[in-house]
């Protein structure tokens, strides 16, 4: 059974392992609430993840240990089973959804894992990972429905409250809810008066829907770029404990996460992969009760394919309206263009990228469509910009 005894025991075990991830106060994230970054995404493999496959994996039996360990992962479980499989000169095999950042691939089979790629999502890796664990003899180290993991996962809730006793709040990213089913038990262990907050991306609200519907259910699909957090269906252990620990459990979307992302970037100089900025993206976007509260966003970790990190980056620019793309028509006539990006430039906007289309079939004869990617302050600035062309006789068409 889940016990503080437990919790304790793995701080002890893991902590010649992993390291004490530093609690870092940010003035940047909100003027309502005093903001602490449970930086996990600084940790060894990137991911808290190593802390519950490391603890899961040391209390094997040496028989469990001879067969070899196999498990399922988005990428992040993967390394830290890696990880402790090598440590421990343990044979491993991890099934991850053949979509996964390639940057999370490469760095598990670095730990000598033996990689198996599975078309599809997590639910779809683990279900391969069952028939191998059965085919093979294999011991299974699941990603979050152990007390073991989360007991390992447990030891971030002993060091919030070490290092900020008087907390108020703690939120916590939920995939299949390992994670937050340990840091809502040591917390509410140590500290009852402090509120946990689960987040969920928009696009795989699993624990958000069985929670709220008195009942684990599985989802159709999912779809987010949040992909440490893309999980069908919650586990019935940690269903039962966020269903005693967890005081809420809310969602946001991949436009806020993008956003939380390159916030964090510019104001913390931090990179997080896109499910350790969903805390970051309900204190941004005000999505729960914390004025005058001090809180702590686990920021669960940094394992973001640098290619995704590209796509992501515009994608909050877009959102806090700072890339903007619009069309609008002008005359096929000699200065028309030159006028168009005079009245931009006069109002402080920067032109990124610009295609003059003069033989667009839905233009009429003598005029041009303009298609334009401009760099703007905010979404206050694009709709002065807007209001401007509109009165120099532009139509923003889209």
């Amino acid at each position: 059974m889940l016990n503080m005894e437990k919790l304790y025991d793995a701080a002890k075990v893991l902590s010649s392992t992993v390291r004490k991830t530093d609690l870092i106060h940010s003035q940047a994230l909100s003027n309502d609430c005093e903001v602490y970054i449970k930086s996990e995404n600084l940790q060894v493999t990137g991911s808290f993840k190593v802390r519950g496959a490391s603890y899961k994996i040391a209390n094997l039996t040496d028989e469990e240990k001879s067969h070899g360990v196999i498990a399922c992962s988005a990428g992040n479980h993967a390394q830290g089973v890696a990880l402790a499989a090598k440590k421990y000169g343990i044979d491993a095999t991890i099934c991850i959804p053949a979509g996964a950042p390639m940057s999370k691939v490469a760095a598990t089979r670095s730990y000598g894992a033996n990689v198996v790629l599975v078309k599809g999502v997590y639910d779809d890796a683990y279900a391969k990972a069952v028939e191998l664990q059965k085919e093979k003899n294999l011991t299974f180290v699941h990603p979050f429905d152990d007390e073991d993991v989360i007991a390992g996962q447990g030891t971030i809730g002993l060091e919030i409250i070490d290092q900020l006793p008087d907390v108020d709040a703690v939120i916590v990213p939920i995939g299949g809810g390992g994670l937050i089913s340990g840091v809502a038990y040591a917390i509410k262990h140590l500290k009852p008066s402090c509120k946990v907050y689960g987040v969920q991306a928009a696009g795989a609200p699993s624990m958000y829907n069985s929670i709220n519907h008195h009942a684990i259910e599985t989802l159709d699909n999912v779809s987010t770029i949040a992909d440490g957090i893309a999980v069908k269906k919650p586990g019935e252990l940690t269903f039962d404990c966020c269903t005693k620990y967890v005081d809420e459990i809310i969602t946001v979307t991949d436009d806020e996460i993008a956003t939380a992302i390159l916030t964090l970037m510019e104001k913390q100089k931090m990179i997080s992969e896109g499910a350790g900025a969903t805390t970051v993206a309900a204190v941004l976007f005000n999505k729960l009760n914390l004025a005058g509260k001090k809180v702590v966003c686990v920021v669960s970790g940094g394992n973001i394919d640098v290619n995704t990190l590209s796509r992501v980056i515009n994608k909050g620019l877009a959102k806090a309206g700072r890339l903007v793309e619009f069309t609008t028509e002008i005359l096929d006539k000699p200065g028309q263009l030159s006028k168009l990006l005079s009245v931009i430039s006069d109002c402080g906007a920067n032109v990124m990228s610009i295609n003059h289309d003069r033989n667009h079939p839905d233009t009429p004869v003598g005029k041009c469509l303009v298609d334009l990617v401009l760099e703007t302050e905010d979404t206050a600035h694009v709709e002065r910009l807007k209001d401007t062309l509109k009165s120099n006789g532009y139509i923003v068409l889209k």
